[in-house]
């Protein structure tokens, strides 16, 4: 049947409807774009890495060079207390007069954006987030680069959105394509950069998203090949993971990750509120943050800058218990305070030092304890790592394949798995509705969904959910004979919004709403008008062997309130009718799936009587 009303026009939205572009070619031009941000990514991720390695030199060893050095070996003496002070002054500048976007670590900010404002993302933050971010980490800060990256990245892939013709979820498609290249070009973990990309930007699984996320991420990863090299930014030799005998251990490991994660997330924010509360600007905020970073990087220099050559120590096995149990705490209150003064900075290398440190001090203890179990603690150190900040993000499924391909050791994936769903399932105990992605957005009052799950109404025809035995009138009845039918509350026609009209043979020729009747009798007091005169001939129909989803998309494209359901060879042959009270039945089909109890094969326990 054609979609056009009485007056034989168009219904609303059919003329966009005919003129679309097909999804398939949609698909295409954005897997283009993607393939352009991907690599557009992996040159600003080597820019931002010689930048950080310039600020680096010019303010710990008053030399021009953009070589990555590590900053534990300046010679400033006292004086490097007032470094991180000055990159926290100038960042504070930056944020309060340039853009406050630019403050935390990158990717709540991006999720903030796909959530909120149609992932639009303002063009200067493109450029502030990585200057500041190079600065702040230049002058010592402990952060990672990755999370400015990924912000950059994805303000790269929404700007491409923005100046070209786009809907909103290729927009989100192509910011979610710039983090994911940001994330891969600066570890050189493709894999991980797609999944991350995935869980805390897209919160979805399509081919409309895969393909142009991993087209995105694979540039990055050989942009970062060719400018940087083919390993990973930290290297790790051959590492026992003790598979099954330290099985236990890592047990025990688990609800250790998981306690940690949780302990990050409330001590980052409970600090962050503290500096809400200091009686002077935000705009010092950062340089008295980077006060305190000074104090501590005075006595514990590792704790300055990214740390990628401690994390490869830690992971190899170089250090002892004494400088892990340092290092553990000084990293994590040097990054708690640092990035809850609002400066700018990425959280995952800082969150893999302390975290990797816990893991081989772990494995030490255990080693004394129990010295027949031979702990390896760069394993355990691997393991810890991808743990706990996987359970902290909520993003846990991402961290375990980012530390397999760091590793390239596939002994790495059992304790990998089994350590980072107990951390996570311990996480989400305590924290059953945030992460520390999350936590800053629920203070916004904005809620993040973050479970995946297939929507019930594309798991439910409408032949599954439709009304079998629709309410239906002949052509020939009159507007007030059914308008007092519907007075007297007639259990056939009073409880629908709408009826079908059938002609002579039977077959359906129209529909009449409420509204239609109301109108009817404006113009015709009398209600000698017939249904046929008042209702709908022109219809939107739908088919028995549609999916609810496809039923509803068109409700929502052409505006009404129900569909006729016909049969696909006799579009005028009636076989139900799908209203909106339909459409929530395929949803309480999954309701009942999900919490309704139905009986086994044991008997049930009886409950006592009272």
């Amino acid at each position: 049947m054609t979609n056009m009303n009485n007056d034989g026009n168009l219904l609303p939205g059919q003329a966009q409807l005919s003129a679309a572009t097909p999804a398939q070619f949609r698909i295409v031009l954005v897997s283009f774009l993607a393939a352009a941000i991907g690599l557009v990514a992996g040159l600003i991720a080597f820019a931002l890495y010689k930048l950080i390695g310039l600020f680096t030199n010019l303010f710990f060893f008053h030399r021009w060079s953009t070589d990555f050095t590590s900053v534990r070996f300046h010679t400033l003496g006292p004086w490097v207390i007032l470094v991180p002070v000055i990159g926290g002054l100038i960042v504070g500048v930056m944020a309060k007069y340039g853009s406050s976007k630019i403050k935390g670590h990158g990717i709540p900010e991006a999720m903030e954006a796909v959530l909120t404002n149609r992932s639009r993302i303002e063009p200067k933050v493109a450029i502030l987030k990585p200057i500041s971010a190079a600065i702040a980490i230049g002058t010592g800060g402990p952060f990672g680069a990755e999370g400015p990256i990924i912000q950059t990245g994805g303000a790269i892939g929404s700007l491409v959105g923005q100046v070209l013709h786009t809907t909103a979820v290729e927009r989100k498609v192509l910011l979610a394509c710039g983090a994911a290249a940001g994330m891969s070009a600066t570890f050189n973990t493709p894999i991980a950069g797609v999944i991350l990309a995935i869980e805390l930007l897209l919160f979805e699984f399509k081919s409309r998203s895969f393909i142009p996320l991993v087209i995105a991420s694979t540039l990055a990863t050989a942009v970062h090949m060719q400018l940087l090299g083919a390993g990973p930014m930290f290297q790790v030799g051959v590492v026992d993971f003790g598979i099954p005998r330290a099985l236990p251990f890592y047990l025990l490991l688990g609800p250790l990750c998981g306690l940690a994660a949780v302990g990050l997330s409330k001590t980052l924010y409970w600090v962050e509120d503290l500096f809400e509360k200091l009686p002077f600007d935000e705009l010092w905020w950062p340089a008295t943050g980077a006060l305190a970073l000074g104090i501590i990087g005075f006595f514990v220099p590792r704790v300055f800058g990214v740390g990628y050559d401690t994390i490869g120590d830690i992971l190899n096995g170089h250090l002892v218990w004494k400088l892990l149990l340092v290092i553990m705490i000084a990293k994590f209150a040097a990054l708690v305070i640092s990035l809850s003064s609002g400066t700018s900075g990425g959280l995952l290398a800082p969150t893999f030092m302390w975290s990797a440190a816990m893991g081989g001090l772990f494995a030490m203890v255990g080693n004394y304890a129990f010295p027949s179990a031979h702990l390896s603690p760069g394993a355990f150190a691997v393991v810890a790592m991808g743990a706990v900040f996987g359970a902290a993000s909520r993003a846990t499924f991402s961290f375990i394949i980012f530390a397999f391909e760091i590793t390239r050791d596939y002994n790495s994936v059992l304790p990998l798995m089994l350590v980072a769903v107990i951390a996570d399932g311990i996480a989400m105990l305590f924290m059953p509705n945030s992460s520390i992605m999350t936590e800053k957005l629920a203070r916004r009052g904005l809620r993040v969904h973050q479970d995946y799950e297939a929507d019930a109404l594309t798991q439910a025809t409408v032949g599954e959910t439709m009304e079998k035995e629709p309410p239906m009138l002949p052509a020939d009845t009159k507007v007030g004979a059914l308008a007092e039918r519907i007075a007297r509350h007639d259990p056939t026609v009073a409880r629908h919004e709408a009826m079908l009209i059938l002609d002579d043979a039977g077959k359906l020729a129209g529909i009449i709403t409420r509204g239609d009747i109301l109108r009817a009798l404006d113009k015709d007091t009398s209600g000698a008008m017939t249904v046929q005169e008042a209702g709908k001939t022109h219809l939107v129909v739908t088919y028995p062997d549609e999916l609810v989803s496809e039923a509803a998309a068109k409700l929502l494209r052409f505006d009404i309130g129900r569909l006729p359901v016909v049969e696909r060879s006799d579009e005028r042959k009636i076989v139900g009718y799908l209203g909106r009270s339909a459409i929530l039945a395929a949803r309480l089909v999954r309701f009942h799936a999900e919490h309704v109890l139905e009986p086994g094969w044991l008997p049930r326990r009886r409950q006592p009587s009272r």
